[in-house]
């Protein structure tokens, strides 16, 4: 699918090279990987290679988004990782909704991968739900990202094709199925107050999931795009001393 459109300013992939430990990070549905920039930086300043992939149809216009489907957006994702995996010795995938989903698929092909992070994980968007089986109307307007802290900017869509909704769903469908066949260590991050994606998604998550370390850890002052909202720092914090600490166990087993 070749993009009609653009990158938006900002919304571009981006890289930091660092040290044999990467981090791949997948942005969610509507978003661009300026949404996981901060997060992207400060890894990269605490020394990991990090590359957060734009995936396809997102960051451009919602047309492009139109013709693009699950499969591809997971592509991307996929990508990314061997990107990384070619680069370092141990990668960590981290994603923000629809990217948490990703990076669970990710996890589920690739058992390689040292470790997971989910940031309020989509299994559920009930908002979208009375869509299913509707063919109009073609696009839906689409309200101001859910973020806590005031003055934030999130670059995404006014409009949202509804035949991509459709492709968000499969993908949320489809990874229950897959969780008890995951072995990464994860660590899940929810907002106790989330107005797009239940909480309760984490939660259910981490109970079937097939991994014997996962940790869940509450956000209590950001809404749904937390890599943007108040608790970003902290999921930084957390997210380095989970990555360490992995990495200190996975040695004391060499």
């Amino acid at each position: 699918m070749n993009e009609r459109y653009p990158v938006l300013d900002g919304a571009e992939s981006f890289y930091y090279e660092g040290n044999e430990i990467g981090i791949l990070i997948t942005h969610g549905f509507l978003g661009t990987p300026q949404s996981v920039r901060f997060l992207g930086e400060s890894f990269a300043k605490l020394g990991y290679t990090v590359f957060a992939p734009r995936l396809k149809g997102h960051g451009t216009h919602y047309k492009d988004m139109e013709k693009t489907s699950h499969e591809d957006w997971f592509a991307e994702a996929e990508k990314g990782y061997q990107f990384l995996k070619d680069r370092c010795t141990s990668v960590y995938a981290a994603g923000q909704s629809m990217g948490g989903a990703l990076t669970l698929w990710l996890a589920n092909k690739y058992p390689e991968i040292a470790g997971i992070v989910l940031i309020n994980a989509a299994l559920r968007v009930p908002c979208y739900e009375y869509l299913k089986g509707k063919k109009n109307p073609r696009y839906l307007d689409e309200g101001a990202p859910d973020i806590k802290k005031e003055d934030v900017e999130e670059i995404t869509y006014g409009k949202v094709p509804v035949p991509s909704i459709f492709e968000l769903q499969k993908i949320m469908e489809r990874t229950p199925d897959l969780l008890p066949s995951i072995k990464a260590p994860v660590l899940g991050f929810k907002s106790v107050e989330d107005h797009v994606v239940p909480a309760e998604c984490t939660d259910f998550i981490l109970e079937k999931i097939g991994s014997v370390k996962k940790k869940a850890i509450s956000l209590y002052n950001s809404y749904h795009v937390a890599s943007m909202d108040n608790d970003k720092e902290m999921i930084v914090n957390i997210t380095h001393q989970y990555i360490q600490q992995n990495q200190a166990d996975s040695l004391s087993f060499v």
